[in-house]
């Protein structure tokens, strides 16, 4: 495993010059309000991979060890995936990063052969926790097509692309100098090339007999020890696969136009069965009519029953649309078996790893290209087994991650028990047969959670303490909406054509278990937990205006919300940067009309997350709603708070009440730092407001759609200046709040009137090709705005905001109409310089870099705060950073991490008694209002982290006592505050693939790792930190990576992985009997050495294949299982082995004598019977 040490003592001794460089402009170093004790120090940290998740991305081979039951899978991209039983997993990487076309165990010998697109044969040592390479073979004038390891065999038969077969010593890892040439394979009089080797094995009953299938539909059986072909069997189709009966006298072929032949091994003239197992029946000897071809077919026999032929394609071609299938054919029975995705390859698991014993199959395994299935053959109707991986990932796309560590002990067992009810029937009964390795000794005894938000509207819970992963539990949010059954019905307001209810963002309170998510359709639900089922008549649901306008900053509009269904009489008064407009008009713009319909008949909720509200944006004057870029949720004030490029949006989902609908200039006030253009304040209003609006809407959708919606925009506007040029230039005239227009003739009127109608015109048609850009779009649109990559240049122009004359009207339009919410936290601390005690509050992080505060009073008690509203109110507190806000904590007077509130989960759906609600009064920790609350005197820090830079500010003073430049060339995609260690530090993930961490409330860097570039935008969407130190993203559609930067958790990780490879007897072999042992028959042993070895062979030729010791030998084991336990456990694995040698050796030698007293009997009597016979009487 590649572990990064980053360089420790040089960062410690750095931090002085870094921390004073940086902070020195704008932070004042002498207004610390108090020095805190830092433990955190550089060695404390370490970069490191622990574990992958999920299924394998592109699968390419399979493999089964039937003695260790160990799988292996290869995929497209180098990697290699081992399970075991149900938490043994372990994941590889070939350095090269070609694709894996094969894998052979070495069974029951902790090793793995694979071969590779790039013709390099590798050899894995599994007895080790990591495993590694141990030897690598590189061939460079032949191209590796297949091979072939017989059991308990040193000598690996390799075919090429040449039709030549290779063979290597797989403990030396180098070539011997026998080759069987495909020139004296095929018959002489052949003038054609049979093709690359399809096929290679030995014959069960004989090892000196060498099976070879050519692709061109030829099959020789090669005598190994007279170098020589003794059979040749042709077919006028391609082969692409051989399988023997056990008892070495037959074979089957699958071939190119979907039939099998069987044929006999003395009987080369003509096959002695043909089956088309999906074609018509052949009838007066007519060549069957062709079929898709079988890729695969196993010959497995049984000890009391007809034989199994398992196969894969041959389906006919006239069933279109027909999902992949396995057919099982057993005596007159044929099952097929449909699959969901295509089948990548299948292995049959049987009783024994003879080949020349009878396989009794009981399973088979089959690789998709996105599931593993595994099938029970001893069932009637074959059922599969139920999966116990964590394979079920991307069941549906991942959109979204979030990562808890250390959460409530009683949280993991209450998502299990309702996820246990979730669970499908019809499995099999069985055990899971994949059941090799060990489990590794757990030192981390804290509860994780990882919760993945999908495409489909599904969320997911995994337990994934001591690093293994288990689904919990998976909530399904769509069911709250109506499904259009056809196209036809779908709705027009839909703004995405493909998956309109994904996950976007997810909010989740551990400690009350409310969970909060955010969808593609500008839709939130807030969840809560319950044990008990419940049938919900009416779901609540609030619609949401939030649009964004300039307008007078002096007089904003305060209008009412419109009523929510199924909430409480309460009509709270909320800001309002809009007026009220009607859901229809003449001319069929759509507006105040979500874009999902919410169920109106009764929802029967089971135990689990039960809806407790939905809340909707709605489209606004043809326009839909912009997406969510931020969510947050609090349990113990009982709101959850939104916001998007438009402003943001404050609901008390107790009362079912929006409390503030506000744009995010409005937020300001008049404390607006930046320089904005406000409409011209005429009585008509139309014109100039109109006209900005467009602008402003122009501006804010070219941050998130493609260049061609780009275009589209730009020649728009190129035509609503050629409408009237000089009405424009007029309008631009018109900038000063107190300045009006010059004119106010007749003439200028009509010239506008008209100018007001083409532009509503241009704006109708504009508004349709939103619509349909925006659809087209859904994918891109599912991620926050200041992730995008066509906003890389949008990042530089806010990182120099700052820097920019106040006066430029153009520049104010963009910046402003592209400030979004993107970051938001509740919490309880000063929200102003004279406060003397904290309040509830919260705090609003915008893509300028601009953290406003939000006062929140919350009425006492908790019967007052069902019936009394939630007052809310600007604090008109600002502070700025650079770059786009992204996480904000708060630290106490010692630098602990201040949580925020929250209170403990109960029951819903139980009434509660007299006695119940008192006790729920005294515990409910409800923060109160600021005029009750006490006077404190300690101070508290809050920590913000923007894009590029973070800063510390003393609060209640808002004095900067440290600031760090995180980045100057990158920004940082991901960051978060978190607890390590018993303290509390900062961890960023950079666009350019850096990992650091950094102290607090110092900032003196850490860590800083060049881990992972930014390759594309699934990483930057799913990575996260959490506590103790440990992070994960998607690494693959498919696959979670965890990762962990804490040291401690570095130096335990080899005790805590499983062992894949365990000390297995080796079954017995085969008994051939007292008759076939005496007179003849029965398998046939080889002494390979005799043949393959360089005395009998030669030597090979040295420009074939060159051999490149791995990492993973000698020294790369030591280095690896270094320390007491490493040497430990080899000596264990040694003595283990020794061992069980010697008890081989013991039976053996037992059972020679058991033969030789049984022959010596034998002897005896048939001699007393003889002997005084005359040789007429016999």
């Amino acid at each position: 495993m590649k572990k990064f040490n980053p360089i420790r003592k040089v960062l410690d001794g750095l931090t002085a010059v870094s921390s004073s460089s940086s902070s020195s402009s704008s932070c004042q170093p002498g207004n610390r309000e108090l020095e805190i004790t830092e433990i955190l120090h550089s060695e404390h940290f370490q970069l490191c991979k622990t574990v992958r998740h999920g299924f394998p991305y592109q699968p390419s081979a399979l493999a089964f060890d039937p003695v260790q039951k160990i799988l292996a899978i290869g995929t497209q991209t180098g990697a290699l995936r081992l399970f075991g039983r149900p938490g043994v997993e372990c994941y590889c990487q070939h350095d090269s990063g070609a694709a894996v076309i094969q894998l052979q165990f070495l069974i029951n010998e902790g090793a793995l052969v694979s071969a590779l697109t790039d013709d390099t044969l590798h050899l894995w040592n599994l007895r080790q926790k990591r495993p590694a390479v141990l030897h690598s073979l590189k061939f460079s004038r032949e191209r590796i097509t297949f091979c072939h390891l017989p059991f308990q065999s040193k000598w690996l038969y390799v075919g090429t692309e040449r039709g030549n077969i290779h063979i290597v010593n797989v403990e030396s890892f180098t070539l011997s100098g026998y080759v069987i040439m495909w020139n004296k394979a095929i018959e002489l009089s052949s003038k054609s090339h049979p093709g690359p080797v399809v096929h290679i094995s030995d014959n069960p009953m004989d090892e000196g007999k060498l099976l070879i299938g050519f692709e061109s539909g030829i099959v020789v059986l090669w005598d190994l020890k007279s170098k020589k072909g003794d059979y040749r069997y042709t077919y006028d189709e391609a082969i692409h696969s051989v399988a023997w009966h056990h008892e070495g006298k037959q074979f089957i072929c699958s071939h190119s136009d979907g039939t099998l032949t069987i044929w006999n091994v003395r009987s080369p003239a003509k096959c002695i069965q043909t089956i088309v197992p999906h074609g018509k029946q052949i009838k007066d000897g007519k060549k069957p009519e062709p079929c898709k071809p079988i890729l695969k077919v196993e010959y497995k026999t049984t000890r009391y029953g007809d034989p199994f032929i398992i196969l894969s394609g041959g389906l006919s071609y006239d069933t279109v649309g027909r999902r992949p299938c396995l057919t099982v054919m057993h005596g007159k029975s044929t099952a097929v078996l449909e699959m969901d995705y295509p089948i990548v390859d299948f292995l049959t698991l049987c009783e024994t790893p003879y080949p020349n014993d009878v396989q009794e199959p009981y399973a088979v395994v089959v690789l998709l290209e996105k599931d593993l299935v595994v099938i029970d053959l001893a069932q009637n109707g074959y059922p599969i087994f139920e999966n116990p991986y964590p394979l079920s990932i991307h069941e549906s796309p991942v959109t979204c991650c979030e990562y808890f560590a250390d959460c409530p002990v009683d949280l993991i067992p209450a998502l299990y028990s309702v996820g246990a009810r979730q669970k499908r029937q019809g499995y099999s009964k069985k055990e899971w047969p994949i059941s090799g390795g060990n489990w590794g000794v757990g030192t981390q005894s804290y509860p994780e959670i990882i919760i993945t938000g999908h495409a489909d509207g599904s969320i997911k819970f995994w337990d994934a303490s001591a690093i293994t992963l288990q689904v919990l539990y998976k909530l399904k949010t769509a069911k709250v909406f109506e499904k259009s059954r056809n196209k036809d019905d779908k709705p027009s307001t839909d703004i995405v054509d493909e998956d309109p209810y994904a996950i976007q963002m997810i909010s989740w309170c551990p400690e009350s278990r409310v969970l909060c998510v955010a969808g593609v359709s500008a839709h939130v639900i807030i969840y809560r937990f319950s044990k008990q089922e419940v049938t919900t008549e009416v779901i609540s649901m609030l619609e949401v205006r939030l649009l964004y306008e300039i307008n007078d900053l002096e007089s904003p509009d305060i209008e009412q919300v419109a009523t929510p269904s199924g909430g409480p009489n309460s009509q709270p008064i909320v800001f309002q940067s809009h007026p009220s407009t009607s859901s229809s008009s003449s001319d069929g713009i759509r507006d105040n009309v979500p874009c999902l319909r919410v169920k109106s008949s009764a929802l029967k909720q089971s135990a689990g997350y039960q809806v407790e509200l939905v809340i909707q944006l709605v489209w606004v004057s043809g326009e839909p709603p912009q997406q969510i870029t931020s969510l947050a949720v609090n349990s113990a004030y009982g709101l959850v708070v939104f916001g998007n490029c438009n402003g943001i949006a404050i609901v008390d989902y107790i009362q079912k009440a929006v409390l503030l609908n506000l744009g995010t200039v409005e937020l300001y006030g008049s404390n607006d730092p930046y320089q904005r253009q406000p409409r011209s304040p005429r009585k008509t209003r139309q014109p100039s407001g109109g006209m900005l609006t467009v602008a402003s809407c122009m501006c804010g959708l070219s941050s998130l759609y493609s260049e061609s919606v780009k275009k589209l925009r730009s020649s728009y506007i190129t035509g609503l200046s050629d409408i009237n040029e000089s009405t424009v230039a007029s309008e631009d005239r018109c900038k000063s709040p107190t300045s009006g227009c010059t004119s106010n003739s007749s003439d200028e009127e009509q010239t506008k009137s008209k100018f007001i109608e083409k532009v509503k015109i241009k704006g109708r048609r504009l508004s349709k090709a939103i619509v349909t850009d925006l659809a087209k779009m859904s994918r891109k649109l599912s991620l926050p705005t200041e992730l995008k990559p066509e906003l890389v240049p949008f990042l530089d122009v806010r990182d120099n905001s700052f820097s920019r004359s106040r006066s430029s009207s153009v520049t104010s339009i963009d910046k402003e109409s592209r400030e979004a919410i993107s970051s938001l936290h509740f919490c309880e601390t000063f929200t102003r310089k004279p406060d003397v005690s904290t309040s509830p509050c919260l705090w609003v992080g915008t893509t300028l870099g601009t953290v406003l505060v939000i006062v929140l009073n919350l009425p006492p008690g908790c019967e007052q705060r069902l019936l009394q509203p939630v007052i809310v109110s600007p604090s008109g507190t600002i502070l700025r950073l650079k770059g786009a806000i992204l996480r904000m904590s708060f630290l106490d007077t010692l630098g602990a991490l201040i949580p925020p509130a929250s209170e403990s989960w109960r029951e819903p759906n139980v009434p509660e008694d007299k006695d119940d609600k008192d006790r729920l009064k005294k515990r409910r920790p409800v923060s109160v209002s600021p005029s009750s609350s006490q006077e404190i005197s300690e101070n508290q820090y809050a920590v913000i982290c923007s894009e590029k830079q973070a800063k510390v500010i003393s609060l209640p003073s808002q004095n900067c006592i440290y600031k760090h430049n995180i980045t100057e060339t990158s920004f940082v995609l991901r960051g978060d505050i978190v607890s390590m260690s018993n303290s509390t530090c900062l961890a960023c993930f950079c666009a350019n693939g850096h990992i650091m961490t950094f102290s607090l409330p110092s900032l003196r860097p850490l860590l800083d790792v060049n881990y992972l570039p930014l390759t594309n935008m699934r990483i930057a969407r799913t990575f996260c930190f959490t506590n103790n130190g440990q992070a994960l993203y998607l690494v693959s559609p498919t696959e979670i990576q965890r990762i962990t930067y804490s040291q401690e958790t570095c130096e335990n990780l080899q005790e805590m992985l499983g062992e894949l490879f365990t000390p297995v007897e080796t079954p017995e072999a085969p008994n051939r009997g007292f008759f076939k042992g005496l007179f003849g028959g029965g398998a046939q042993s080889l002494d390979r050495e005799d043949l393959f070895g360089e005395t009998a062979s030669g030597k090979p030729s040295r420009s074939l294949a060159q051999h490149i010791p791995g990492p993973g030998g000698i020294e790369g084991v030591k280095g690896a299982a270094s320390g007491v336990v490493g040497e430990l456990a080899r000596a264990r694995w040694a003595l283990d082995e020794r061992g069980q040698k010697i008890g081989e050796l013991e039976e053996r030698t037992t059972a020679m004598l058991a033969s030789a007293d049984s022959f010596s009997k034998h002897a005896h009597d048939m001699m007393l019977k003889y002997k005084d016979k005359k040789w007429y009487q016999f």
